[in-house]
């Protein structure tokens, strides 16, 4: 069943549900009833229906990258010449069972996709970027390396 945001309006106090969760999901019902001003089976109806028109998508733990040996973050801009629906479902294949890309975008503009990558090392990074390219054709490929990660969140504005 496809999920559809849209129908679901969301009221003050389920952004006020939504601020708290992102804020920390592993809290009780009570915790969350008590912060936002309500009781418990009303939270618990409106977060079940926020899952039900998937304004909530999952439920989830933010690990720091450093403790599975992680702690090393590339940008990797691709240009590709290649834009045919063969192509495009070969690399996505090849980016959906590559564990290291965190995020992958395609964008507009001179650069065709930006994919957030986490290894341990240069060395590691070398080993997913011929992984990567012995799957797929890419016509140029650059990697930025973070040096210092000012803001991660995964918190949005309610």
């Amino acid at each position: 069943m496809a999920h559809d945001q849209t129908q679901h309006r969301l009221d003050a106090l389920d952004r006020r549900i939504l601020g708290e969760l992102q804020a920390d999901s592993g809290q009780s019902l009570d915790e969350i009833a008590r912060k936002v001003g309500s009781s418990k089976t009303p939270v618990w109806n409106r977060i079940r229906k926020m899952r039900e028109a998937g304004v909530i998508r999952q439920q989830t733990v933010i690990v720091d990258p450093k403790a599975l040996d992680r702690g090393t973050c590339f940008f990797v801009l691709i240009r590709t010449s290649e834009h045919e629906a063969d192509w495009q479902r070969r690399f996505l294949q090849a980016l959906l069972k590559r564990p290291e890309v965190l995020e992958a975008h395609r964008l507009a503009g001179e650069i065709d996709y930006i994919l957030k990558v986490r290894v341990a090392d240069a060395a590691a990074y070398d080993v997913f970027y011929q992984a990567l390219i012995s799957d797929v054709r890419i016509f140029n490929v650059t990697a930025l390396l973070s040096m210092e990660e000012i803001k991660a969140t995964t918190v949005l504005p309610v």
